[in-house]
């Protein structure tokens, strides 16, 4: 669990002395959760959202250190990432009791929309593919590269992002139809370099080489499709129309 402390986040809470490293009895401040939540609820609700965004309480809330309470003032409505929070909590709330009530034959029992649903560790929600693109479109091809690499190796297994050769796949589409095709072509080097049997893959890798200009590299990478895949319609079709036709 990546916060060892109970994260009253989103709320204000009154403390009779805020320099007490302890979670405040009363209440106060309340403007999403009801006034008269029993303490033991309220503390629950803020460890999962804690977790869902990989926070500790000065991420919310003004004063403390973020290694414990003391300082901590939860009353305050200074800072924005907690403003933010209550109006995130409000669209939840909305999504699940009024737009999703309207969904035609809705699973039974009835699937919800929660902070991690979107979040996954994340303070800020973004897939791995739309990361990618991001990094790519405004620090170039190393970073993205280094993005990717870095996401790989801080969670191998966490289920922040989704790992699969899909990601990548996503991102190189995106970056190629927004003429970043250096880019797109890096990120598949990646991907080719850890799914070294994937047809899907080198067929994309293959494409953006085409798309850049680059016909020998093409040539060569629609035919290593070829030998994991020696019916790849596609690879066929391209390597016939750039004038090396495949063997029989």
């Amino acid at each position: 669990m990546r916060s060892l402390l109970v994260c009253l986040a989103l709320i204000g809470l009154a403390a009779p002395s805020v320099a007490t490293a302890q979670i405040p009895e009363k209440f106060t401040n309340l403007q999403f959760f009801p006034k008269d939540i029993p303490r033991d609820s309220l503390v629950a609700k803020m460890r999962g959202i804690t977790a869902a965004l990989g926070i500790r309480c000065n991420y919310c809330h003004t004063g403390g250190t973020g290694q414990g309470l003391e300082g901590v003032d939860f009353a305050s409505d200074d800072k924005v990432e907690k403003k933010k929070a209550r109006e995130m909590m409000n669209i939840a709330k909305r999504i699940n009791t009024e737009l999703l009530a309207n969904l035609p034959d809705r699973e039974s029992p009835a699937v919800n929309v929660e902070c991690v649903t979107c979040h996954r560790g994340l303070t800020v929600p973004r897939t791995l593919a739309r990361a990618l693109v991001d990094v790519a479109m405004t620090k170039g091809a190393d970073s993205a590269v280094a993005f990717y690499r870095k996401a790989r190796s801080d969670h191998p297994d966490d289920g922040v992002y989704d790992l699969t050769e899909r990601s990548v796949s996503q991102a190189a589409t995106t970056l190629v139809e927004s003429n970043k095709v250096a880019e797109a072509i890096a990120l598949l080097d990646v991907n080719a370099e850890l799914f070294p049997k994937s047809a899907r893959t080198l067929n994309q890798l293959a494409a953006a080489h085409e798309a850049a200009g680059h016909k020998d590299a093409a040539i060569e990478t629609y035919k290593k499709v070829l030998a994991i895949a020696p019916n790849d319609r596609q690879a066929r079709t391209r390597l016939t129309a750039l004038g090396a036709p495949p063997p029989e």
